[in-house]
C-alpha cells in the first residue's frame, strides 16, 4: 500500500468556527506545489475531511491530477480524531494508493503512528509512506515534502 497524507494549506485565521476556515491565496499556491508531486500517480481514491480548508485543499488537488473519482468526504479526518480510528478506517478500504487530505494534530500523530518516528508538517506538506498494511509501526516514510 502507497499511502500519501497531505496537511491542508495556510488558512484564514478568522472565520465563525475552526471548520468554516477557508484556505488563503498562499495557501492555495502551496497546495499546488504539494499536489505537482502527486503527478504521474495512480490514485485509487481522495479522502478528506469535512472542514472547508481540508475540502478546498483536496478539491485543487484533485482538479490539478484530473482525479476520475470524487473526493471522499469523512468525518475521521478531522483535526482531533485518533490515529487508530483512521488506522482502522484504512484497513477496512483494501486500496492500494490513498491520499489523504487533513489537518494537524492528527496528520503528525498518523505518521508517527504509522511508522513510529515524529515528523513535523506544516501546511500543505505531503508525507508519502509504503508498506504491505496499514499498521502501526510496520510503514516506512519514502519522503516528506515540505510546501
Amino acid at each position: 500500500m502507497k499511502l500519501w497524507v497531505l496537511r491542508h494549506g495556510e488558512a484564514h485565521n478568522q472565520a465563525p468556527t475552526d471548520a468554516e476556515r477557508e484556505l488563503t491565496g498562499a495557501g492555495r499556491a502551496e497546495v499546488l506545489r504539494s499536489a505537482s508531486h502527486l503527478q504521474g500517480v495512480a490514485l485509487d481514491a481522495i479522502y478528506a475531511s469535512p472542514y472547508v480548508r481540508a475540502q478546498q485543499t483536496a478539491r485543487l488537488v484533485h482538479d490539478a491530477l484530473g482525479h476520475p473519482e470524487p473526493i471522499r468526504t469523512v468525518p475521521w479526518l478531522t483535526p482531533d480524531q485518533s490515529p487508530n480510528a483512521v488506522i482502522t478506517q484504512l484497513q477496512a478500504m483494501k486500496l492500494e494508493n490513498v491520499l489523504l487530505v487533513s489537518h494537524q494534530p492528527l496528520v503528525s500523530a498518523l505518521l508517527g503512528v504509522l511508522d513510529n518516528h515524529e515528523h513535523p508538517m506544516g501546511t500543505a506538506s505531503l508525507a508519502e509512506l509504503d508498506g504491505d498494511w496499514p499498521l502501526a509501526g510496520l510503514m516506512t516514510l519514502a519522503s516528506l515534502r515540505h510546501a
